[in-house]
């Protein structure tokens, strides 16, 4: 496993963490063996392996998955990050320190080492919030503070407001949705900051899994416009190209694509699992080590690709409904 080099932080960062957000939430469609059984096997080989990210969070199944990943990680928690998140619904600072201590006791942790406000609220602002967040650290309880979904000025204003770094801004980022590269990317390079990457491999898109005459079952992708078979014929010439670059390197097209992601300094990816099987190979990804022209090839397949999205897709998908 390879860890982050480009920010110092109290513990080892894998550059490939594991996203729980399917531990115990039903709408993954993985069932109740999943959660009991499978979800605490990947959780261990993942620590095997060296991964040192777990992400969760409150609302994660209601609290299950911080539950599931607290109880797998047992001892291992105090040597490894363990991040969650806080849903902003009324984020004041008493609430936000109060859904603190609820996570810290459902994972088992003394603290949390990053706690990360999961959506931005359209109506509070983030000073009282951070004020919360401040008072958590002060007592020791949060190490590091973060944030999700958030556009770069919110991010800056949320780490006035702290007073201290915002360690990190967790946000959609693939080869599929390159949108934090216009600001937040070039930020946190600037700052030595972090960029996590959820839905790394865009729910599967790029594993190279799919195609228009064979398409996700699950609940989750089978409503995604990103799985039209419009769009999965759309996004055939970048999976060809990450396959091409998948056999130089003897790896998958998820490898390639969660490597084209870390290979910059300043990005984690937090892919999730659905087997110890699938951990394996995308904590494999941190190994690849792709060359400047295979990144710029990457690159250039995604710039390419042109998505139906919005009104576009809404046809399509209410055909797909109406023949359920």
């Amino acid at each position: 496993m390879r860890y982050v080099e480009s920010v110092q932080t109290a513990k080892p960062l894998s550059v490939i963490g594991l996203g729980t957000w399917q531990f115990g939430s039903k709408e993954w469609g993985y069932g109740d063996s999943y959660a009991t059984d499978r979800a605490a096997a990947i959780v261990r080989r993942a620590l095997e392996l060296g991964i040192t990210l777990f992400d969760t969070a409150e609302v994660y199944g209601f609290g299950r998955s911080e539950r599931i990943l607290g109880a797998a990680l047992g001892d291992d928690a105090a040597r490894v990050v363990v991040a969650t998140k806080v849903f902003p619904v009324l984020p004041t600072a008493p609430v936000v320190e109060q859904r603190a201590v609820a996570s810290a006791s459902r994972l088992g942790v003394h603290h949390l080492d990053l706690y990360q406000v999961h959506q931005p609220n359209p109506v509070v602002r983030d000073r009282t919030t951070m004020r919360g967040m401040r008072a958590l650290q002060d007592v020791g309880l949060v190490r590091e503070v973060g944030v999700s979904n958030y556009s770069l000025t919110r991010w800056q204003e949320a780490e006035g407001a702290l007073g201290t770094r915002v360690l990190s801004n967790q946000v959609q980022y693939s080869l599929v949705d390159r949108r934090p590269e216009r600001e937040l990317v070039p930020w946190a390079r600037a700052s030595g900051r972090l960029v996590i990457a959820w839905s790394p491999l865009g729910q599967g898109l790029l594993s190279g899994r799919y195609d228009a005459t064979n398409r996700p079952t699950n609940g989750v992708r089978r409503y995604n416009p990103m799985f039209l078979p419009e769009n999965l014929r759309r996004a055939q010439p970048l999976i060809d190209t990450l396959r091409e670059v998948a056999d130089a390197h003897e790896a998958t097209p998820s490898q390639v694509a969660l490597a084209w992601l870390v290979h910059d300094p300043h990005v984690v990816a937090i892919p999730g699992a659905s087997s110890v099987e699938q951990l394996e190979a995308n904590a494999a990804a941190a190994d690849p080590r792709l060359a400047d022209d295979e990144h710029a090839a990457l690159t250039a397949a995604s710039d390419r690709l042109l998505l139906l999205t919005g009104a576009a897709t809404l046809r399509p998908l209410l055909r797909q409904v109406s023949s359920r």
